[in-house]
């Protein structure tokens, strides 16, 4: 056996040299084994593989901390990163992990990343449930943004979700509604880049975000959840080119450090900080929009783009009654508008508001209200419009309660 164990794990000279000085009266007192001395060989063997254990530890440790000042990008501990600026001073320590540190002073515009990059032929529902889990020193002087980050191709798509900023809250657009998920609520915009720069040249590409109303600086970001609600909204994602924990600054100096970060993909999707549900991991009850009471000047049953109800006109609607024994649901709507226009439907429980449905084109999508709060026993549940203003109509086809 000790001849094998030489074989393949052959001692070095420095190590053979350092057990041969040893004193004879050392091995044998470490030699003690069921009360008995071992040979001198064996124990001069036996410290000879444990000197060389020793000596190899350092090279089964992480990565080395590594700092850059120009773009560049790579693959350090696991981690693809990316330093990218137009001009200024710029500098990006490297630690283990997705862990990592950043400075910036008198830049145009400069982002530091750490995280994942694709091949661009999966979407993200292939790609399965993506979460990260972070904490950040962020010290912003100016324009800044503290985000998870990334792009999507076929179609072209720059995308953010912010945590944090400095002096402005980007992006200086009209809300197309809100995102409520780990613990915070986030405004919805879509913005549209000219002939820009981007990950394929300079082109014209949408912009898609999720801005926290509330600063925060630590926490996990169920990213999968920000890009089911854009969807929702008829912000169509493509293929997968990125996701990354990101700083970026814009003609402003700062620092930050990123002194935690763990990038998750696959798993449940399971929000982290849930909620408690009634009906945890049980199917939901889904009800079909042709078959509640349709009311309403104008509302009737539609069969296209899917067999469900058109709501036309302001209180057109579809109302129904259900049990419910416990106060907390899921309530998710599929539906779409006829056309490019936002289309909102209200949903109301025993006459009281619970929220907005919201259907930024004609695609068919599913918006989902989360832990929705009611009253218990039985219920009327109604699906309304109320904002219409001519320009669209709501088409609904079913709606599902967990």
């Amino acid at each position: 056996m000790l001849q094998i164990f030489n074989a393949m794990f052959p001692l070095s000279k420095k190590v053979r040299s350092v057990v041969s000085a040893l004193p004879v009266k050392w091995c044998i007192g470490l030699g003690l084994k069921g009360g008995k001395i071992m040979r001198k060989r064996k124990v001069k063997l036996f410290l000879s593989l444990m000197l060389t254990m020793i000596l190899l530890m350092p090279a089964m440790s992480v990565q080395a901390a590594q700092t850059i000042y120009n773009n560049e990008t790579g693959i350090h501990d696991g981690y693809h990163y990316e330093l990218w600026k137009d001009y200024g001073n710029t500098s990006m320590t490297l630690n283990s992990g997705g862990t990592f540190s950043c400075q910036w002073s008198n830049i145009g515009n400069a982002l530091f990343r750490k995280g994942r990059k694709f091949d661009e032929t999966q979407t993200h529902q292939q790609i399965g449930n993506i979460t990260v889990t972070y904490g950040c020193d962020y010290q912003p002087n100016g324009n800044s943004y503290l985000c998870v980050y990334g792009w999507t191709v076929d179609p072209l798509v720059e995308y953010y979700i912010v945590d944090s900023w400095g002096n402005w809250r980007p992006p200086g657009a009209s809300s197309k509604g809100t995102i409520t998920v780990d613990g915070g609520t986030y405004d919805i915009y879509e913005t549209t880049r000219y002939n820009q720069p981007s990950i394929r040249g300079t082109q014209t590409f949408q912009q898609y975000w999720s801005v926290r109303t509330s600063k925060r600086t630590s926490g996990t970001i169920s990213v999968t959840q920000h890009f089911n609600a854009w969807e929702n909204r008829g912000m169509r994602l493509g293929k997968m080119y990125e996701v990354a924990l990101t700083v970026e600054g814009y003609q402003s100096s700062g620092s930050a450090n990123v002194y935690s970060h763990t990038l998750t993909i696959g798993g449940s999707g399971t929000n982290p900080n849930p909620t408690p549900t009634p009906n945890p991991g049980g199917n939901p009850t889904r009800i079909e929009c042709e078959n509640m009471t349709i009311s309403g000047p104008y509302a009737g049953v539609i069969n296209y783009p899917f067999n469900g109800v058109a709501l036309y006109a302001n209180n057109d609607k579809v109302s129904f009654n259900q049990y419910f024994a416990s106060g907390t649901h899921n309530f998710s709507l599929r539906g779409c508008s006829n056309n490019s226009n936002m289309a909102r439907v209200d949903l109301y429980i025993g006459g009281q508001y619970k929220g907005t449905f919201y259907y930024g084109g004609s695609y068919p999508a599913v918006y989902t209200i989360n832990n929705v709060s009611h009253g218990t026993g039985n219920q009327t549940v109604e699906l309304i419009l109320t904002a219409d203003n001519g320009t669209w109509d709501a088409y609904i086809d079913y709606l599902e309660i967990n």
